[in-house]
């Protein structure tokens, strides 16, 4: 096994009320000790809306802290920046970034036993948690998104565990490479055709099966803007 980087921390949060009537639990807390994960991830975790957010293919989301300094220079020294769990992330990392981990990673930390399932796909509750009208835009072209895993053994997670390689099937794409394709519209047949052979999510599957079809890229402005585009 190799080590990537480690756990700075682990969050977890609430889903309440939120902007245009919706419900959230973005605004998670850090939380001491070791925490149990299931196949759902972490006990006491919730999601605002389970259409979108959590399931087995989201059951852990990770953000690189590396990545607050590069906010920090872009957007300046807000609040929201110095603490960890701006992003909503259930671990926040240090040592490996969206430029280091492949799709598909079998990945040990802790006693759990993890796979690297798909990029973050930003929604426009990033631009109310930020008070930024196009945060989430900003974080999809930066392709600093983060993470998810998919839990293959339960077990627990605490501050301070490693975040271990355990198997690697696809060094040739880096999540950052996958996103670069994906949110910067890529059209091209053959490279598309590559993505299709991938372990992908089901939801990414569709998408690029669709961009192979019908040679059109899709309309990001409902996830990204949402409600939000209402008050323009």
């Amino acid at each position: 096994m190799k080590s990537l980087g480690k756990v700075n921390a682990v969050l977890t949060g609430r889903a309440v009320s939120f902007a245009h009537g919706a419900k959230s639990a973005i605004d998670k807390k850090v939380v001491d000790g070791r925490q149990s994960v299931s196949f759902l991830g972490l006990m006491g975790d919730e999601q605002g809306e389970l259409r979108f957010h959590g399931g087995v293919e989201k059951a852990l989301h990770v953000y690189p802290a590396e990545h607050y300094s590069k906010w920090v220079k872009e957007l300046g020294d807000r609040d929201i920046f110095q603490h960890i769990g701006a992003f909503g992330e259930n671990i926040s990392s240090s040592g490996v970034t969206e430029k280091d981990i492949c799709i598909g990673d079998k990945i040990r930390i802790g006693s759990t036993y993890l796979e690297v399932s798909q990029g973050r796909m930003p929604c426009w509750k990033l631009n109310v948690r930020f008070e930024q009208n196009d945060m989430a835009k900003r974080l999809q072209d930066s392709l600093r998104t983060g993470w998810y895993f998919r839990v293959l053994q339960e077990g627990d997670i605490g501050q301070g565990d490693e975040i271990l390689l355990c198997d690697r099937s696809y060094p040739e794409w880096t999540l950052a490479r996958i996103m670069s394709l994906i949110f910067e519209g890529c059209l091209e047949t053959l490279e598309l055709q590559k993505l299709a052979q991938l372990p992908l999510v089901e939801s990414w599957k569709k998408l690029v099966d669709r961009r192979i079809r019908d040679g059109v890229v899709e309309d990001w402005l409902p996830r990204i803007e949402g409600p939000c585009r209402k008050d323009k």
